[in-house]
């Protein structure tokens, strides 16, 4: 009779430290411990399956009873070594918690932890989803895991620690393992592989580290599988067949339909996926992961190194997150959340997958509401310009005047300055401009202008100093003197009004220009009405005509 046939899970579990993939910040911690002998009596290993947590357990028990530990490197020869790798160590006892979580069974671990160990160092208990011990088992537990005999140690595994009493929890060393990176899977594949003398492509690894989400086991068991399947022989075609999962190419090729607003191609890619026996939820999941990895890359090339791809699909991301704005990627995504809360119970998951494709293509053709009042702001500044103030004898009127704006900043007196500035918000806001009559520009400190108001009137700087208006002012200002500004209006009495005169005002008394400035006091008695809105003005605006045209809306109802 031959050899028996070793699964791959089981033949390259790791058996050092050193071994161990992707849980770095775990094993690093270990080895200090050990070389410190800084040694807790209770250690508790959280994460997903397949990720490594019983293994490293195992790997701990070797380094604390090895016959040259306790060591960072047990040498896996001896025969507390070998015992433990194969389990049938009497000092190193794996529990089931799932089978043995009552408690009698604890009540009978707690009589045998007051025995010393046979042979080795320590007797140590692994127990494994601990999370599913009884709340009896558990508590008959806390005393013997609180003060426990100086030769017993207990390691915990569980993939719910949320399930976990907190009172143990809190006696114990809690370790995070994180769910394998997509390239440290893909290159221990490799190595497997080609140990194995298996030939598989680059596509076919990547394909396999997708549909194993993380766990290293997963990964292991589908390489396995596809060996007896395949052959020595393993292509992406293979791969994605036993996982249902789309190809790379028509996943890329369906995020490029959504950029490009292509209804009818994104369409056609699920009709071919979905005729192909593909799973739609599936491919609504991997999608929404795309997305947010568009969305990291949008952030700025910082933030890249975060991200859990595969290097061969990394430089299409970036070329496809290019194409986009953060504002654009989360817009979809949220549709996609969406979708993917309701896809689950659908009795047609195609047709819960199309809809949703068609809302993202809208949603990316959409323009948010900052964006608006962005192009709303430029608009205002740029097309309401105002015109030269004059033409000097003998210019040619056309194009080839040139503006103030063209002109030396030591051609512009500041007084002109600041009067082009009124005028030119006078065409965004007329109100805002009465409120400016009689100001008077007092000089620089450094990059701010200071503005005087009459002292009687200071209570108008509270409205005029809304950012609106200070932004299409100082926007103005950037523009003549080709560099940064800032306004800051003052009282001064040297423009107090003498007896009996009064400043020109187009508008409003000062009061209701206060009440325009501040939110209305609550109540019938401090109610101020609010003036009523021209409509026909408002409508012939040129910036509100051109700002409909633009964002293709219409007039819904006009709010003072």
């Amino acid at each position: 009779m031959g050899k028996q046939y070793q699964v791959l899970a089981r033949k390259w579990r790791p058996q050092r430290f050193d071994e161990v993939v992707g849980q770095d910040h775990v094993i690093t911690t270990l080895k200090n411990a050990i070389e410190q002998n800084r040694l807790a009596h209770a250690y508790l290993f959280v994460g997903p399956r397949g990720v490594g947590k019983t293994s490293t357990a195992r790997i701990f028990a070797k380094a604390l009873n090895c016959v040259k530990g306790p060591t960072v490197t047990p040498c896996g020869t001896c025969d507390n070594c070998v015992e433990i790798a194969e389990g049938r160590s009497l000092d190193v006892l794996e529990i089931d918690g799932a089978s043995n979580r009552g408690i009698d069974e604890v009540r009978e671990l707690r009589d045998t932890v007051r025995y010393a160990p046979s042979r080795g160092r320590f007797k140590i208990y692994i127990i494994d989803e601990v999370h599913m011990l009884t709340k009896e088992a558990f508590n008959a537990l806390l005393k013997t895991l609180e003060e426990p005999p100086p030769h017993v140690k207990f390691f915990f595994a569980t993939t719910e620690p949320h399930k976990v009493l907190p009172t143990i929890l809190s006696r114990c060393q809690r370790f995070d393992l994180r769910r394998i990176p997509t390239p440290a899977m893909i290159q221990h594949l490799r190595k497997i592989a080609k140990a194995e003398k298996i030939q598989i492509s680059d596509a076919a690894l990547a394909a396999i580290a997708r549909g194993a989400e993380g766990g290293l086991r997963d990964a292991e068991s589908t390489l396995d599988q596809l060996i007896a399947f395949c052959g020595d022989r393993i292509e992406e075609t293979d791969v994605l067949s036993m996982f249902g999962l789309a190809a790379q190419d028509q996943l890329t090729g369906l995020v490029d339909a959504l950029i490009e607003g292509d209804v009818v191609r994104a369409l056609r890619v699920v009709r071919d996926l979905d005729e192909a026996g593909k799973d739609l939820q599936r491919l609504l999941a991997d999608l929404l992961d795309y997305w947010r990895h568009l969305l990291v890359l949008s952030l700025g090339e910082a933030a890249a190194s975060e991200l859990d791809v595969a290097d061969s699909m990394l430089e299409t991301m970036r070329r496809q997150a290019q194409r986009l704005d953060t504002d654009t990627v989360l817009r979809v995504l949220d549709v996609l959340s969406a979708a993917e809360n309701r896809i689950r119970y659908a009795l047609s998951k195609r047709l819960v997958l199309e809809i949703a494709l068609i809302k993202a293509i809208k949603s990316r053709q959409a323009v948010g509401l900052d964006a608006v009042i962005r192009r709303l702001t430029e608009l205002k500044t740029l097309g309401a310009a105002p015109a030269p103030a004059s033409t000097p004898v003998g210019q040619p009127t056309g194009r080839s005047a040139p503006t103030d704006a063209a002109k030396p900043n030591a051609e512009i007196s500041l007084e002109d300055l600041w009067a082009g500035a009124v005028e030119h918000l006078g065409k965004v806001t007329p109100l805002a401009k009465s409120c400016l009559v009689g100001t008077k520009p007092l000089g620089w400190s450094g990059a701010i202008l200071r503005v005087g108001f009459d002292p009687e009137f200071a209570d108008r700087m509270e409205f005029v100093m809304h950012a609106r208006n200070l932004e299409v002012l100082t926007a103005f200002l950037r523009e003549r003197l080709r560099r940064d500004v800032s306004i800051k209006f003052e009282p001064c009495d040297e423009l107090r009004q003498a007896p009996g005169t009064t400043h020109e005002s187009p508008s409003a008394a000062p009061s209701a220009l206060a009440a325009e400035a501040r939110p209305a006091a609550r109540g019938p008695a401090n109610t101020v009405a609010a003036a009523p809105v021209n409509m026909d003005e408002f409508r012939n605006d040129p910036m509100i005509k051109k700002a409909l045209e633009i964002f293709k809306g219409s007039i819904v109802e006009v709010r003072k």
